[in-house]
């Protein structure tokens, strides 16, 4: 395994980190809401994949409250307290989205954010994340509210760093002006939506968070696994029920798909997986700290650490980066 510093910070993480949405409750639901994790593997067809991560030198977890509605943190707590040391682990979660019914079960208010992570900390046994995130951008509270709340939650010891995901390049810059202004601590980690298939983050969030000295932990670097399999590959049952996949990937251009070509001839000329190929160019691309990763098959896991030790060429580069297109946003909702 081969560890980096998260940013600026003194947080050491290893390159791959472990997303733990896969894991949870399939039949979790909202009231008046179908399951919406159907694909998310249960706590015992989950256990193995924590432990295996931790025997390759994994010490990188993510997770979100939101993730079969609570469960994943669940799950996530009770194994790593099996497998591994608290201290020698690094543990994040998320905060935004809609967990339980009414309208403080979701967005980042202060009353919202104080209550869930103790809600969080409880499910996930333990007295504090290494990373708490925000999981989107909540336009409905002042961000200098949400900034303060999250000062807090650190000064009281229940974080020890606070990150963000998938905004606007201008909403996370001023997001950490109001907290540098104010003494408060600052995001020190962007968990973005970047790959192959999708690389607007290239335009502003990247060269922003390179130059302030941000950590990058983008969030399905295999594009919900289109980057892992042949051009010709059946779906998955989770690419055929996911509604984030569907709203995101759904409209596949020509040019996604000479995307995809160029990782399967460059795999089959290497002979690698096609997962090892796609996370090697992210891993090698500028601020990049470590690819959020995840398994629901042990060869998912055995791949992600394996690309590693892959080396593209500049050519190799060139040649997957090539055909791409600029994409409208997606993700940030």
């Amino acid at each position: 395994m081969k560890y980096a510093r998260l940013g600026n910070t003194g947080l050491v993480v290893s390159r791959i980190c472990l997303g733990c949405m896969s894991y949870g409750d399939p039949k979790a639901s909202l009231p008046g809401d179908g399951p919406r994790w159907q694909w998310a593997l249960g706590e015992q067809e989950s256990r193995p994949f924590f432990k295996r991560a931790i025997e390759l030198g994994i010490n990188f977890f993510d997770t979100a409250n939101v993730y079969s509605f609570g469960a994943s943190e669940e799950v996530t707590g009770r194994a790593l307290k099996e497998y591994a040391k608290r201290e020698d682990i690094v543990l994040a979660t998320k905060v935004f989205s809609q967990v339980r019914p009414g309208i403080y079960g979701r967005g980042l208010s202060r009353k919202a954010i104080l209550c869930e992570i103790d809600a969080s900390l409880k499910r996930l046994g333990t007295d504090y994340v290494d990373l708490y995130q925000i999981h989107r951008w909540d336009d409905s509270t002042p961000i200098e509210e949400t900034m303060e709340a999250l000062n807090d939650v650190v000064r009281a010891g229940k974080a020890r760093y606070i990150g963000a995901s998938s905004m606007y390049a201008w909403q996370f810059a001023k997001a950490n002006r109001i907290a540098e202004e104010n003494g408060w601590a600052r995001f020190v980690s962007m968990q973005g939506h970047y790959n192959l298939l999708y690389r607007e983050e290239e335009r502003e969030m990247n060269p922003q968070c390179i130059d302030q000295g941000v950590g990058l932990i983008p969030w399905s670097p295999l594009a919900r696994g289109l980057l892992a399999r042949a051009p010709d590959a059946k779906p998955t049952p989770r690419s055929e029920t996911d509604r984030f996949t569907k709203m995101v990937y759904s409209k596949m251009e020509d040019a996604d798909r000479e995307v995809i070509r160029a990782v399967d001839e460059l795999a089959k000329k290497r002979q690698l997986p096609h997962a090892q190929v796609a996370l090697a160019w992210i891993l090698q691309a500028k601020g990049v700290t470590a690819p959020i990763v995840g398994a629901t098959k042990m060869q998912h896991l055995e791949d992600a650490v394996a690309a590693l030790e892959v080396s593209l060429s500049k050519e190799e580069i060139a040649a997957l980066e090539a055909p791409y297109v600029a994409h409208p946003i997606a993700g940030h909702s």
